[in-house]
């Protein structure tokens, strides 16, 4: 858990994520990543010289088989909240799938956005943690370059000017395998997902090409997520008239 808690300080002190006074509820849908961010952040909370509380929010989505039992033991053992939030997001979403009959993941992601939003703003929380880490930075990347035609991934910290809500990503320099190995260490009884579309998504797809990478170039694991904060170092065409107007805005 040290290098784990040391990496979300260094996001910390390079992206300001986390503020004297802050309200933190990390959006946990019962897998192994939101589970230890949660489990993360409260021991960030109590090592660092900054006064903030973390509580975890979880939105019942309507999947059959998700037992959260033990999880919520586990964390009533740690003294952490967790918040059971119900919802109609599965009904919703099968009402509007698509003709084939699967479901509209992007519709899905703008429903638990706004609940878990919501539902944070109820509790007096000031910003919303998400456990996205290195590997799904790098996903996102690949995904917007191939199927969007532009290089672009989300950020470590982005306030919602609509909602006035800020969200924040403490794990975007702890990789997958690290977040694996130190759920399996500590015994955390994640929920798998039950989710009908899991596995069957653009991001699998995504997922399988970065591992392939680090396979065949295992530097690439660091320099990757390296790349994607070195804007000293960024070039990429423009074009002439783009220039241009560029010039003329300087």
């Amino acid at each position: 858990m040290k290098k784990i808690v040391r990496n979300i300080g260094l996001a910390d002190y390079h992206y300001d994520l986390i503020e004297d006074g802050d309200v933190v509820a990390v959006g946990v849908s019962g897998g192994k990543d939101s589970c230890l961010l949660l489990l993360a952040l409260e021991e960030y909370r109590k090592k660092s010289f900054k006064n903030f509380e973390v509580l975890g929010i979880h939105l019942e989505m309507g999947f059959e088989g998700m037992d959260f039992t033990e999880l919520d033991q586990y964390m009533e053992n740690h003294k952490i909240r967790l918040i059971h939030v119900e919802t109609k997001i599965y009904e919703t979403l099968k009402k509007e799938a698509k003709e084939d009959g699967s479901l509209k993941c992007s519709l899905c992601s703008k429903f638990k956005k706004a609940l878990v939003i919501r539902e944070a703003k109820k509790l007096g929380c000031t910003k919303v943690a998400f456990a996205h880490h290195a590997e799904d930075a790098l996903e996102t990347l690949l995904m917007n370059a191939i199927h969007g035609g532009k290089l672009s991934t989300f950020l470590p910290k982005m306030h919602m000017s609509q909602s006035d809500m800020t969200f924040i990503r403490p794990f975007v320099y702890v990789h997958e395998d690290e977040i694996r190995n130190e759920v399996k260490r500590l015994g955390i009884p994640f929920v798998p997902s039950t989710c009908p579309m899991d596995g069957h998504t653009q991001r699998q797809e995504s997922k399988r090409l970065v591992l392939e990478i680090y396979d065949r170039f295992p530097s690439a694991k660091k320099n990757l997520i390296n790349a994607l904060h070195n804007d000293e170092r960024m070039q990429f065409w423009v074009h002439e008239n783009k220039s241009e107007k560029l010039k003329q805005k300087g």
